[in-house]
């Protein structure tokens, strides 16, 4: 390894407004809104806030299945936030999630509007308000809840560690790198073991902790993520692939891929989604 220029962290931290970095712009050491602006409402249900980030992909994912699974209530509108642009430290935003990250749900179905935030807390909130795809009988709940909480825990290792190092980051750290890039592995091998037992990670039916895990790891593995899968020798790991290609061909998962999406391939995007048929015809260009 090479030497790393020397540093001495300072006695008392100060923010350095210029540090650089592509999310430079929006990090900050404080809280709460920096502008006034109500969050839009549309006429479905359940309104979501959010980008096509592999936090974002998590809640539309579940959404169109549910749809596809006939929950009619599922119905939504998925409004853009623009993070790069500072959307989510808007007045309505930061009160419909203090944390200021997307995804965020509110849910007016009921009498009072029901604000949910992090992306697992909104696949739980769905799965059990329309019961599906969270196992209602145990060991199989446990199981799932498990691998949802596995991946809440896991994925910042790979996105804000090995994502921001690897992809982002102004200076290329090999320490850094080397360590989140160990880990990435460490944590594709845990999948690989448990996916080579069963086709699911609950076991055999296809439910939230898949729906959490596989915007983050299987789109990893399928070289949509990073650009790191040589880096990573993601072809290694057979039984992630299997179960992160079988997951991209369902056909909702294909949908809610495109909704709040903003990047890459223009036939693949859909910034905002106010009905079913916003989906039906690719945008133009």
């Amino acid at each position: 390894m090479t030497d790393p220029t020397a540093y001495t962290p300072p006695k008392v931290w100060t923010w350095n407004q210029a540090n650089g970095g592509r999310f430079a712009n929006i990090n900050r050491p404080v809280a709460g809104p920096t502008h006034d602006k109500d969050l839009p409402v549309g006429q479905h249900p359940l309104q979501l806030y959010s980008l096509a980030t592999p936090n974002g992909v998590k809640v539309t994912v579940l959404l169109e299945e549910l749809l596809a699974a006939g929950h009619s209530g599922a119905e939504y509108d998925a409004w853009l936030i623009r993070i790069n642009e500072g959307q989510q430290f808007s007045s309505g935003f930061v009160a419909a999630n203090p944390n200021s990250k997307i995804p965020v749900l509110v849910d007016r179905s009921g009498a009072q509007p029901i604000r949910v935030f992090e992306s697992g807390a909104i696949l739980l909130h769905l799965a059990e308000k329309f019961g599906a795809f969270l196992p209602t009988t145990q060991p199989q709940r446990a199981e799932c809840l498990a691998w949802l909480f596995w991946q809440m825990g896991s994925a910042p290792y790979l996105g804000g560690g090995f994502g921001h190092f690897y992809a982002y980051a102004p200076t290329k750290i090999e320490y850094a790198i080397d360590r989140f890039a160990m880990e990435t592995k460490r944590q594709l091998d845990v999948l690989d073991r448990r996916l080579a037992e069963v086709p699911y990670l609950a076991g055999d039916d296809y439910t939230i902790a898949d729906i959490a895990v596989w915007p983050w790891y299987g789109q990893l593995v399928l070289g949509k993520l990073y650009d790191a899968a040589e880096f990573l020798s993601v072809q290694d790991y057979t039984h992630v692939q299997r179960w992160a290609q079988d997951i991209a061909q369902r056909p909702a998962v294909r949908r809610g891929r495109r909704v709040n999406r903003v990047m890459g391939d223009p036939a693949e995007q859909l910034p905002e989604r106010h009905a079913a048929s916003d989906l039906d015809t690719p945008p133009a260009g």
